[in-house]
C-alpha cells in the first residue's frame, strides 16, 4: 500500500522559512516523479517543484529561488525548503507521486502552510 504522508506546515511570519517533508512508502522511488503541489481557498491546485525519478529538478516561476525540492540518500523522503515567505504562498501544500511511464499517481493528505504577520 503507497502513503505519502507530509509534515512540517505550520504559521511564519513573512521572509521566515519552513522545511515540509514528504515520507513514502509502498512505492520504488526510481519509478516515480515526486512533486510539491499546493493549493488555496478558491483557486485550483497548482504546480510548486518536482523531482524526477532521474533527479531532474524544476520549479514554479512563483518560488524559483526561494524554495528547494530535495530527497534523501534512500529516496523515501521528499522535502521541501521554503525560504523568504510571502503570505501568497499561504496554502494547503500537497505532496504527489506520479509514476513515469503508467498513468497513475498518488497524493498525500497535505499539510497547512500560513504566512501572515
Amino acid at each position: 500500500q503507497v502513503q505519502l504522508v507530509e509534515s512540517g506546515g505550520g504559521l511564519v511570519q513573512p521572509g521566515g522559512s519552513l522545511r515540509l517533508s514528504c515520507a513514502t512508502s509502498g512505492l520504488i522511488s526510481e519509478r516515480y516523479n515526486m512533486a510539491w503541489y499546493r493549493q488555496d481557498p478558491g483557486n485550483q491546485r497548482e504546480f510548486v517543484a518536482t523531482v524526477t525519478g532521474r533527479g531532474t529538478i524544476s520549479y514554479a516561476d512563483s518560488v524559483q529561488g526561494r524554495f528547494i525540492i530535495s530527497r534523501d540518500s534512500a529516496k523515501t523522503t521528499v522535502y521541501l525548503q521554503m525560504n523568504s515567505l510571502k503570505p501568497e504562498d499561504t496554502a494547503v501544500y500537497y505532496c504527489n507521486a506520479r509514476h513515469r511511464w503508467m498513468d497513475y499517481e498518488y497524493w498525500g493528505q497535505g499539510t497547512q502552510v500560513t504566512v501572515a504577520s
